[in-house]
């Protein structure tokens, strides 16, 4: 019979990182979870939504010849630039095929980081305990000596370390995830995801829906040259907080930083928002995660905190900038 990759394992979110007695911790990254198989010479590259991406990843494709036959695993897709995880390097690999994925591969190479074993060798792993496949994951990692484009994903049971990893989000980690020592490898939420989050100040430029009660703020922050960046977009506003914050917006004079811009509906969309722009005077609090584009805009949608009447858009951290 032939044997299939099976549908990822999913994590719920937890609001603390707290490692419980019999989970492990392993660091989140910052890419694009993929599962890869290797068997008779032919490698399947496979996205969390099942799409195959071996085409656009030749780099991963040409290593699999370190991985003995009828092997698997489950992983992030990942790529370094200047000691920066950089998700950006990864968007377009989709749409790129033969000489021009062949062009990004050797620029921007990707990595492939194993953080769990799905099969060894024709046997199915996914039965064994959490730690069980970690221990064979590490030994294959030993015996094999992989290199590039392998990874090996770190895995701690140990409350310290933890902690330190939880200080590496300027490196782009994005959280942690925790998995039951005792656990087979199942599609549903069986493990625990932490994100590290932290709030920030922005100033709102515009916003989607009616002025008396906005959905979400287009956000923004002042450049070194005294231009208004857009820096990101909240998620929907809580009916209250709305009708809070429209009594603090004016619609936008004759001139605006952001007229004539269009602002997409989300990260890898070619859909654009309606948006009415406002004057650049209010400063909201948010909180973010770690996710950035090269620009340094906020990657994910943020979330509303409160509005900040004392602060002044001359206060606000210049564009790019963390605080």
């Amino acid at each position: 019979m032939t044997w299939t990759l099976p549908e990822p394992m999913l994590a719920a979110a937890v609001p603390d990182p707290v490692l419980l007695p019999g989970w492990a911790g392993e660091p989140k990254w910052d890419g694009w979870r993929a599962l890869v198989s290797v068997e008779a010479g032919r490698t399947v590259l496979r996205s969390r939504q099942g799409t195959d991406l071996v085409a656009s990843f030749p780099e991963i494709e040409a290593g699999s010849g370190q991985l003995p036959d009828a092997t698997a695993f489950d992983g992030e897709l990942i790529v370094w630039e200047s000691g920066r995880l950089a998700f950006e390097r990864l968007q377009g690999r989709l749409q790129r095929r033969g000489a021009h994925a062949a062009r990004l591969a050797a620029e921007w190479p990707a990595h492939f980081v194993a953080f769990d074993l799905l099969r060894l060798e024709g046997i199915d792993t996914t039965r064994w305990p959490y730690r069980r496949r970690r221990a064979a994951l590490e030994d294959l990692f030993t015996e094999r000596t992989l290199t590039a484009p392998w990874a090996l994903c770190p895995s701690t049971t140990d409350a310290d370390t933890i902690d330190e990893w939880l200080t590496w989000s300027a490196v782009g980690l994005e959280g942690i995830v925790f998995k039951r020592l005792d656990s087979r490898y199942e599609p549903v939420r069986g493990w625990r995801k932490y994100k590290v989050r932290e709030t920030q100040e922005a100033i709102v430029g515009a916003v989607t829906g009616p002025l008396t009660g906005p959905r979400t703020l287009l956000l923004g922050r002042y450049d070194q040259g005294g231009r208004l960046q857009y820096t990101g977009r909240t998620t929907a506003l809580p009916q209250a907080a709305g009708r809070a914050v429209a009594g603090r917006l004016a619609p936008a004079a004759d001139e605006h930083p952001w007229t004539g811009w269009t602002f997409s509906a989300g990260w890898g969309t070619k859909d654009t928002l309606t948006v009415t722009l406002v004057r650049p005077e209010l400063v909201v609090e948010v909180g973010v995660d770690v996710a950035r584009d090269s620009a340094g805009r906020w990657r994910h949608p943020v979330r509303w905190y409160r509005a900040r009447p004392d602060l002044s858009p001359g206060d606000i951290a210049h564009f790019g900038n963390s605080a």
